[in-house]
């Protein structure tokens, strides 16, 4: 597959969501992410406001997390904090399903929570976390289908906090499990330019990754090496 920096740019949400991330931090990643002109920066609750300031007049969208990192805190809260999100200018809200409801097997339990945060952010994009590092095959189809029909945006294997990321097997699943309308987001150890190309190439179209600049330098430099400046 053939991808251009602007491309693969367009694909990233640029992560700030670190506990120890100063304000510097957050300036030095939304800068990152205005430089590029990524799809998204995906930052802690607390700095959504700050991030709309620093990326006003670009095409980089903020979002943010909701019920992170664990996906057990009440759902009212997960509303509380969808509705606040939204209202200080957060267009996408990654929300974390509850993992011991779906283990439990409470699917109907599951569906309900991520319909009532697809509500409360109307027209801004939810993603639903499974944190599939904790869930059997049947489990992660389960959140997908679960996810679709409570009106998802895009379904997302990890938080990064969990013991493993996003892997090509899981990826291939999700996306065999939602309709074309539904799309997959890989987060959790995407670091490299090459494991973007082949998670693209199973059907993802959206990373999570802090590695933003590198991978995108590796791509420039590869581009510069070929002929016809393609990588």
């Amino acid at each position: 597959m053939n991808f251009t920096v602007p491309q693969i740019a367009k694909m990233i949400d640029h992560s700030i969501l670190r506990p120890e991330f100063t304000l510097e931090d957050l300036r030095e990643g939304c800068a990152i992410a205005k430089k590029y002109d990524v799809a998204s920066v995906c930052v802690r609750p607390c700095d959504v406001t700050v991030a709309v300031d620093l990326l006003r007049g670009t095409n980089v969208m903020v979002g943010t997390v909701v019920g992170f990192p664990h996906g057990d805190t009440p759902t009212s809260v997960k509303i509380a904090e969808t509705e606040l999100a939204v209202h200080q200018g957060a267009k996408e809200i990654d929300m974390v399903l509850n993992i011991g409801w779906l283990r439990s097997g409470d699917i109907a339990a599951v569906e309900h929570e991520i319909g009532l945060v697809v509500k409360a952010a109307g027209s801004a994009h939810v993603k639903v976390i499974l944190e599939t590092a904790y869930l059997t095959d049947e489990q992660k189809l389960a959140a997908c289908w679960a996810a679709e029909r409570a009106g998802a945006a895009f379904v997302k294997t990890s938080t990064g906090f969990a013991p493993k990321g996003a892997t090509i097997d899981d990826l291939a699943l999700m996306r065999s499990a939602v309709s074309p309308k539904v799309q997959v987001k890989a987060s959790g150890g995407v670091r490299t330019l090459d494991a973007m190309i082949a998670m693209a190439g199973v059907g993802v179209t959206r990373f999570g990754t802090s590695a933003t600049s590198e991978i995108l330098q590796d791509l420039a430099r590869r581009q510069v090496s070929v002929p016809g400046g393609r990588a």
